[in-house]
């Protein structure tokens, strides 16, 4: 027994050295990782950010934006989930959804402004507010258009209080009796307001009013009759491509009243602001991603020019995202230190 003891000794030497060893080595990387935990360039560290896609293509650009950002210049990775606005509401307040690009608080409700009472979300900041909704024309139907040699068909529309005496210019056809004017997609928001408006400026005496059955079939009664150069008349908001491609003009309502639009939305749309909100934890697990949102900050027509490119380029929203940054770098530099941008530029050129 002692002999095999003798001849196992250097064997048991050996497994206690490398145990050692291998503790060390142990306690060496459980100490660097905890290091790092504050070392934003260490991608291991990084939370995943989670963006939202509602449905429409403006939130699309703007969460390709930000993830680019994000990916290329702070080093996080990004992930999109599609819901619908209520159930990406409450993703965002239970936090499997980070942030949400574009709030619009009319379509959601009381919902949204309970969520930020009770603390589970944040408002960060106004991604933009100059939005637009209400009757449009083409602007060559009130002016005309010399270089397409269209003549102005209803010099003195400014409102539409001026619209009966303009009922034969909006025709389908000769045989109808009435102007027709195209509203909002029966499933939207604003279908409910701009129909009911029909009885409260009495327009049903003069017009009818058509449901364009979805987006795209309003898209397409607008561009069609603008690219023929024909009159058109009805529902359109932005930002949209459509506003950002063709020159129209919206028709002047009452100023907005709270109490005239609860009873029988007698006024113009109320405006909107549309702010970027996220989950309230992000502000403890990614700091640095809030204070880039808190800057993030564009415009009606900045947004319109990127739903131009995309549709006219039939483009993915990262590849608008990355041509709106090329476009526009003296913009979305001032949201991020500049060794930060620096990285970005060098991702997307």
């Amino acid at each position: 027994m002692l002999k095999l003891i003798k001849m196992l000794r250097p064997v048991l030497l050996y497994i206690s050295v490398f145990g050692v060893l291998l503790l060390a080595a142990c306690d060496s990387t459980t100490e660097a990782t905890s290091e790092n935990d504050d070392n934003s360039d260490n991608e291991a560290t990084k939370e995943k950010i989670v963006f939202s896609d509602l449905g429409w293509n403006s939130i699309r650009f703007h969460n390709q934006v930000a993830a680019t950002v994000l990916e290329e210049g702070y080093g996080y990775k990004t992930e999109v989930t599609t819901a619908s606005m209520s159930i990406g509401l409450q993703g965002l307040q239970n936090g499997d959804i980070d942030v949400t690009m574009e709030i619009w608080g009319d379509k959601m409700g009381d919902a949204y402004d309970e969520a930020l009472n009770d603390g589970k979300i944040e408002q960060v900041g106004i991604n933009f507010g100059d939005t637009k909704r209400g009757y449009f024309v083409p602007t060559y139907v009130i002016e005309g258009d010399k270089e397409r040699g269209i003549e102005p068909v209803a010099p003195d529309l400014k409102s539409v209080k001026d619209l009966p005496q303009y009922k034969d210019v909006f025709k389908e056809s000769s045989r109808k009796s009435k102007g027709q004017i195209v509203g909002a997609p029966s499933m939207w928001g604003a279908a409910e307001a701009f129909e009911q408006k029909m009885e409260t400026y009495n327009l049903s005496e003069t017009y009818e009013y058509v449901d364009p059955g979805s987006g795209t079939g309003l898209n397409v009664s607008l561009t069609k009759a603008y690219e023929a150069g024909e009159p058109w008349i009805g529902y359109a908001y932005s930002p949209s491509w459509v506003l950002g491609k063709y020159d129209m003009t919206m028709l002047e309502e009452p100023a907005y009243d709270e109490e005239t639009w609860n009873e029988n939305y007698g006024t113009g749309f109320p405006d909107q602001d549309v702010p970027i909100a996220i989950n309230a934890k992000l502000t403890e697990t990614a700091p640095d991603v809030v204070k880039f949102l808190k800057n993030y900050q564009t415009s009606n027509d900045l947004t319109n020019e990127a739903l131009v490119y995309m549709n006219d380029n039939d483009a993915e929203p990262r590849e608008a995202a990355e041509w709106w940054m090329n476009e526009h770098p003296d913009i979305w530099t001032e949201w991020v230190p500049d060794d930060v941008a620096e990285k970005v530029k060098k991702a997307i050129q």
